[in-house]
């Protein structure tokens, strides 16, 4: 299970990188291999403020459907609209063109409140 030393993570496994004022947001190796062949992507909408924990996105896959939260409290400013056509990209490569938005946070800080790396390994359920 690839989870990089460098990201930030939720316990309902998303990533977050900070990319100066902007946090890159995806699912981690470890979600996108439990959902599978992914076929759909529902992705929110530049300019929706969100608070931490809020249902931000839909990935559907041949076996299942699952829910993408907010890691922090913001204002989406970009999404991912290649995973409209190309959902498999969270697949394929979940840390770097599977990245799903992009979101200004209120509060910089609250960053550090979430998973690292060991945390988040930790946390993963044994297969």
């Amino acid at each position: 299970m690839n989870v990089p030393k460098d990201l930030r993570y939720t316990k309902t496994h998303e990533w977050v990188r900070q990319e100066e004022d902007v946090l890159v947001v995806g699912i981690t190796d470890f979600a996108q291999s439990q959902l599978s062949d992914l076929t759909y992507v529902e992705l929110p909408s530049t300019g929706d403020k969100v608070e931490a924990g809020d249902e931000l996105a839909v990935l559907e896959s041949v076996k299942a459907a699952s829910d993408v939260y907010a890691p922090v409290r913001g204002t989406i400013v970009e999404v991912n609209d290649q995973l409209t056509d190309s959902p498999e990209l969270i697949n394929t490569d979940p840390f770097g063109d599977g990245w799903m938005f992009k979101l200004e946070p209120e509060n910089p800080s609250d960053v550090e409140g979430l998973l690292d790396s060991d945390q988040y390994e930790e946390s993963i359920p044994e297969e």
